[in-house]
């Protein structure tokens, strides 16, 4: 018995190997737009998949992100900036982006863009921290994939959302955990939405279309037939601008010194030196291959047959990932067990 479950097992796990790494051919002929290519992983899968032989269409926030990437890939690859903030940039680079994929449309849409700072806990924090992160990590997320959908809907391409281990559980106070829970459910959303259509469409005109009399209504279907896989990275923590000590610091250290004397009086200085201490610690233990991540949104966008999460890291993997269906009170545990104590602490 145990040596048929092992022949099940192994045919099982080869059979995956095998459907996961299946690639679409024609490679050099699709479009891929992505954000948040300044630095980090947008930076990078710029470059990974402009040497795999695709069109990338690179939005970065400066001009100077756009040069040094310019300098850095061929000249297939073509740059834009873009502030996904602002509904005119999205508009702007949304009409670009058109013109540059014209009847072919986009092939890949990677939201990349994102930031983490403010990071505080939620007493210490205002409206406009929270607002800030949000408007960056989920509202431009929306923006920039409704203005661009159209144009993924014409290829039966793929959205590729960046999420984090903090769409699944919330380790701190601040919008970063908030504005990637909206991105799961963002995504499931869209996913949901794609899912459905398919059900009621069809994957291609088939018999019905050499019938006249029921070529329009075949048509129609085609028409609001979506056809586009999504798909959510949930990196853990990696050694990028988002995870940098020197910012985190930095913006923890303003918020603090904007406090009312009450909290101040509340947390304590050692609460201060705690999160200090956590800041450096938390730096010694990110991980420094990038291509982890990467190496899955590549695969979310070239493979015949892409998952809808990608956990990446060792810590998504064997800690934050298990964490997400653990029961609530042993979540609390952990976490509060690992967290900085204010200083009135019960």
């Amino acid at each position: 018995m145990w040596l048929y479950l092992a022949v099940f097992v192994g045919l099982y796990y080869l059979l995956h190997w095998y459907w996961e790494r299946q690639v679409l051919s024609h490679l050099r002929d699709k479009y891929v737009f992505i954000t948040g290519c300044d630095s980090g992983f947008g930076k990078l899968l710029a470059r990974q998949l402009d040497a795999r032989g695709l069109r990338v269409l690179a939005a970065c926030l400066t001009e100077k992100g756009a040069e040094q990437l310019r300098g850095q890939t061929s000249d297939r690859l073509e740059t834009v900036t873009l502030d996904v903030t602002k509904t005119e940039s999205v508009a702007a680079a949304a009409q670009w982006v058109k013109e540059c994929v014209g009847e072919r449309g986009l092939w890949g849409l990677v939201n990349n863009a994102g930031i983490s700072l403010p990071v505080a806990p939620n007493e210490l924090l205002t409206k406009q921290d929270f607002v800030t992160v949000l408007d960056v990590n989920l509202l431009g997320v929306i923006d920039v994939t409704l203005s661009l959908l159209p144009l993924v809907r014409k290829a039966r391409g793929r959205v590729v959302n960046v999420s984090s281990i903090c769409g699944r559980v919330s380790l701190f106070g601040g919008g970063y955990c908030i504005s990637k829970y909206g991105v799961e459910a963002f995504s499931d959303s869209l996913r949901w939405i794609s899912w459905s259509e398919t059900a009621r469409g069809r994957t291609g005109p088939g018999p019905l279309a050499s019938d006249p009399a029921k070529r329009n209504t075949v048509l129609r279907r085609e028409l609001s037939y979506f056809g586009v896989k999504v798909a959510m990275i949930e990196p853990g923590y990696f050694k990028t601008a988002v995870t940098s000590k020197e910012r985190f610091l930095k913006s923890f250290l303003e918020i603090w010194d904007r406090s009312s004397p009450e909290v101040k009086q509340i947390y304590g200085e050692k609460f201060v030196a705690s999160c200090k201490k956590s800041a450096e610690q938390l730096e010694q233990t990110c991980t420094q291959d990038l291509s982890l991540v990467t190496n899955c949104m590549e695969h979310a966008l070239i493979a015949c047959h892409p998952r809808t999460r990608y956990s990446a890291g060792w810590d998504a993997k064997l800690l934050y990932l298990p964490m997400s269906y653990m029961p609530t009170f042993l979540v609390d545990a952990i976490i509060y067990w690992g967290s900085p104590s204010p200083a009135k602490a019960l």
